[in-house]
Formats: structure tokens, sequence, C-alpha cells
């Protein structure tokens, strides 16, 4: 599961954006964090194709700051409601400060590496000592032309502009995401939806309907996360249990595998594999392979978005 932190400026409707993504309260006695089921049709539909007993959608976690800054990447509220609303100010403020909160992170740890390496310029120092240039100079790190070997150098320390990050435009009922801010920007209505968020959600979706919102604010949102931190969702189906799982772009059959489960990686022998469209028009698992729909796989295969698998292993 995935933690996306909400950051944004004092009356952004950064809480009002939870509310309206989450329709919960906190999470594990924590206020500040909700966890709530990806929506995914697909995983709905292959339970009743398999007449799987269990389905399971894949979770997404949500972390109203503080707590927010420890996620593994952001969305940076913005208010776009109201006269005197300057969006692209707040987006350069959030990041402004992250930057400095870098700063007050990585320059102490660089001082300290310099004082154990003695001198000695070590893998750890040259990582602090690139990432410290990149912050100087306002580059925030997800920027920065760091080697693969000074992001894992980094890592323990978990600076924060080296996450990926959305910008979400909370916006006022009829208008649009307005120019000048990022490319990829989405927009969500977070003061209608947080409305309807205690309602009974057949309720909630025609009055959102009403209002124009055609789409929930809470998929927006993580389709954007997801492009953000390059994720991907693959399935697997049967009679026990349908189930999404995410995995990021570019992985490997095996890997996917690990996801499932950390036996199946270790002894990964191939995988059975079938788009989910090609499921659907088969009526069946057994039908599509009756109808040499479902392929077999090894070690070398790149895993697509809406993949179905079945992983043959042994330990």
């Amino acid at each position: 599961m995935r933690d996306i932190g909400l950051v944004g400026v004092p009356f952004s409707g950064k809480s009002t954006l939870f509310t309206a993504l989450t329709r919960t309260g906190g999470h594990g006695g924590r206020a500040n964090h909700a966890v709530v089921p990806v929506p995914d049709p697909r995983v709905d539909v292959l339970t009743e194709i398999e007449r799987s007993r269990k389905t399971v959608h894949a979770q997404v976690g949500f972390v109203d700051v503080p707590g927010g800054t420890a996620s593994r990447s952001f969305a940076i509220v913005v208010r776009c409601f109201e006269p005197d609303a300057e969006p692209a100010s707040e987006v350069a403020e959030v990041r402004a400060d992250l930057l400095l909160a870098d700063q007050a992170v990585i320059e102490p740890a660089l001082e300290k590496a310099e004082k154990r390496a003695r001198g000695k310029r070590t893998h750890e120092v040259e990582a602090l000592a690139a990432a410290n240039a990149a912050l100087q100079a306002e580059i925030p790190l997800s920027d920065a032309r760091l080697s693969e070997e000074h992001r894992r150098e980094l890592k323990p320390i978990a600076p924060l502009t080296i996450k990926p990050s959305i910008v979400v435009a909370n916006l006022e009922e009829g208008t649009d995401v307005p120019e000048g801010l990022p490319e990829g920007t989405v927009g969500v209505y977070a003061s209608i939806e947080a409305e309807t968020a205690e309602m009974d959600p057949s309720e909630a979706r025609a009055l959102l309907d009403e209002f124009g919102v055609h789409e929930p604010g809470l998929e927006t949102v993580i389709r954007a996360g997801y492009r953000a931190i390059d994720l991907i969702t693959f399935l697997t189906t049967g009679d026990d249990e349908t189930r999404a799982w995410e995995v990021r772009s570019g992985a490997k059959a095996p890997e996917a595998a690990g996801v499932i489960h950390t036996d199946l990686e270790r002894g990964f022998i191939r995988a059975e594999v079938i788009a989910y469209d090609e499921l659907v028009a088969a009526g069946s698992m057994d039908a599509a392979k009756q109808s040499g729909k479902v392929r077999v796989e090894g070690k070398d295969y790149e895993v697509r978005e809406g993949d179905i698998l079945h992983v043959r292993f042994a330990v």
C-alpha cells in the first residue's frame, strides 16, 4: 500500500480534500490518516466472471500533514476558488518550504559524514555533497542530476524533494484548472465532494452528477498519483479470490510475483498471462485457455497494465 501526503498552505482546502477523498475518519486512531480501496471496476467484473469467493482491491493511504511528510509521494493542494486565489504562488511556496526542510537535514548530515570520513571522499559524502549543491541552487532533488548510487545513499534520510509529487487544484463549482499551474495538475471539487462524504454512495453519485462532477476526486487523484510514482496494476483471479496488485512500471514477471509473495519470486518458473480485455471477451479463464488466449511467459516478460497473472513456482 502506498501513502500520499497532502500538503498545502493554510486555507488551501487540504483538510477538506482529505475528507472528500477518504469519506472516512482517521485510521488506526490517527485522525490525519485514512486508508481507502482503489476504485477499479475490473476487479468486480473478474469476481463475477470467475465467481470468486473473495474480492480485494488495492489500497491507498492519504495522510493530512503534519504526518504527510513521511509519505512516499505528495499531493500539493492549491486554492483555486474566490477572486484572490493565487494557486501558482501557492505551489511555489510549498516547494520552497520543502527545499528549506531538506536543507535543514542535508547540511548537518553532510557535516557529520565529512567528520566520519576524515578527509576521504566516501560514497556517503559524495551523495550528500551533490544533494546539498542542488538544494543550494534551489533545485529539488527530483530534478537534480543524481546517480542511482547517490539516490541509494540518500534513501535513509528520505529527503522530501526527491519524492514524486502532483498538484491538485481545489476548484470552485463550474470552474476548470486555471492556467499557469504545472503540467499534469488535476482538478477536484473538494468542497462539493466533502459535503457528500457521509451520504449513501449511490445518492452521493447522483448529487455529484447534478453538480457536473462526473469523476470522483479519489479516482482523479489516484490515477495522477500512480503516474507520478510510475505504478501499474496487475490482477489475479480464480475461484478463491480476485485481487488487484501494484508494481512499478517496467517490472519483470518475477518481481510482480514477489509482490504477491516472496516465495513466488524466489521459486518463479513461469507465468500464465492474459490481458484483462481478452479474458472478458472470452467469458472465463477456462474458455480463454481453450481458445489459446492465455500465454506462457518467462522471467524476462515485462508486466503490463491490466495483465492477469497466474504464477507457477517451486521452492
